[in-house]
């Protein structure tokens, strides 16, 4: 890819793992947390389609409590590790190249992004709490728009805040639905499979897949 003017990342499964809460507390949890934690994303990723749909917006926070209430009920989670969850989910940990990575392309003077569905609050605190908040020109928020990817909407932000053209975005998500909306939209989307899926029939193919983001140095290049 050629001429791109920015890199614009998603937050949750991308850059940080959104199973590191659950995992934080696999010895309370016992052998069932990695299913546990499975469906919580799961269960998250879909509340945020369905009030999208319904037009029922509530913030992300507000529905990552509500598909974790329902998450410990389906797996039997005691109701005293609430809290503890929730506080871990607002410092999720970085996938472990990420730091360097994000650092080599900064230095590169790439203009760097996230566009997440994250509250404000929440981008700003997981970006803090890594050491990373030297690293991004911007962090866009769905919250701007009040509608969850992979509503146009939600991609036309940082076309709006940059004037630049849709095919200048270098777009990297884990998640192949919001691949997919970023590429239908216009953006050069690439998918970072880390676990080994299979990519969604959603009328788009990814302009590179790469399994974790040191691939992407050597593919990417300014004007």
């Amino acid at each position: 890819m050629k001429n791109i003017k920015a890199i614009i990342f998603d937050a949750y499964g991308t850059l940080f793992d959104v199973n590191s809460a659950a995992e934080k507390s696999k010895e309370k949890i016992g052998d069932k947390w990695e299913g546990f934690a499975n469906y919580w994303r799961t269960t998250q990723l879909e509340y945020t389609w369905l009030r999208s749909l319904m037009k029922r917006h509530k913030d992300f926070w507000q529905v990552t409590e509500d598909s974790l209430d329902k998450s410990m009920q389906t797996y039997k989670i005691d109701l005293s590790m609430r809290n503890e969850l929730l506080d871990l989910y607002k410092i999720l940990s970085p996938f472990s190249e990420v730091p360097e990575v994000l650092k080599s392309l900064k230095e590169k003077k790439y203009k760097l992004a996230i566009l997440s569905n994250g509250t404000p609050t929440l981008l700003n605190q997981l970006v803090k709490s890594n050491n990373l908040e030297n690293i991004f020109d911007d962090i866009f928020s769905i919250e701007q728009v009040g509608i969850y990817k992979p509503d146009t909407k939600v991609y036309d932000m940082p076309i709006n805040k940059y004037q630049i053209k849709k095919n200048e975005i270098a777009f990297l998500s884990a998640n192949t639905w919001d691949v997919s909306g970023g590429g239908n939209y216009g953006y050069n989307s690439i998918w970072v499979n880390r676990n080994n899926n299979i990519f969604d029939n959603l009328d788009y193919q990814p302009k590179l897949e790469i399994k974790n983001l040191k691939d992407l140095l050597p593919n990417i290049k300014s004007n």
